[in-house]
């Protein structure tokens, strides 16, 4: 199934066009091709840009930039994975409540409460002892 075409009309500088008409010559091909070539290749480099990846990211965040729009650029698997960065950016974290306050000491080391010591200060004491 071909896909669909949109036509695009633009201003180019003259000696641009000139050099694109030689190279087309040179290589047997259309324009268009030479174009369309010459536009998928620096898509495919922005897509693997740090900095433009950033920014993409950025708008998706800002809801500048749709997912279907990531999806096109970076692919499935990296538009779901900024998604699921999205969904747990906004969503509102739990807030923990205890239903009947903190539990005391005793309560909570289910009776004696053991003092820490200093491993060195143990041994200082038992070669102060010998």
């Amino acid at each position: 199934m071909a896909e669909e075409k949109t036509r695009v009309d633009f201003n180019a500088p003259k000696s641009l066009v000139e050099r694109a008409d030689s190279v087309v010559d040179i290589l047997d091909i259309s324009r268009t091709r030479l174009l369309i070539d010459a536009l998928e290749d620096e898509l495919e480099e922005l897509a693997n840009d740090e900095e433009f990846r950033r920014r993409l990211s950025d708008a998706y965040y800002n809801g500048r930039v749709d997912y279907d729009t990531v999806e096109a650029i970076l692919g499935r698997e990296e538009a779901m994975r900024l998604k699921l960065l999205r969904e747990s950016i906004d969503r509102t974290p739990a807030i923990p409540t205890l239903k009947d306050g903190l539990p005391s000491d005793e309560a909570f080391y289910d009776g004696e409460v053991s003092k820490w010591t200093d491993s060195e200060s143990a041994d200082s004491n038992d070669e102060s002892r010998a």
